[in-house]
């Protein structure tokens, strides 16, 4: 995963990239014939220094290598303070990036 965090007028932007290749129950039913093969990312969290600050579900209408953009008010929060982020997908695998925001 992929993580630029900037922390600018109070507000942290965030832009992440999950490396996954998102197949839907359309394409493993072309594919295998069998809907059940479908994998796409379910879940992502993301801390700052260990607190959440974010926290959301997605489905398969996400492209192959998702990207994530959204800003976080930075009550708390400076620069060079460390940005965790990860993902589970449907079948349990996971993965995570860092970034130290700048």
């Amino acid at each position: 995963m992929k993580i630029k965090a900037k922390l600018k007028n109070g507000v942290i932007k965030v832009k992440a990239m999950a490396k996954h290749g998102m197949t839907t129950y359309d394409m493993m039913k072309k594919k295998t014939g069998n809907r059940e093969d479908a994998n796409f990312i379910v879940h992502m969290n993301g801390e700052i220094n260990g607190t959440q600050v974010i926290d959301f579900s997605t489905s398969q209408f996400l492209s192959k290598n998702p990207i994530f953009k959204f800003e976080i008010k930075a009550d708390g929060f400076k620069k060079g303070d460390k940005f965790l982020m990860s993902w589970v997908d449907r079948k349990g695998k996971t993965g995570k990036g860092k970034a130290k925001i700048k």
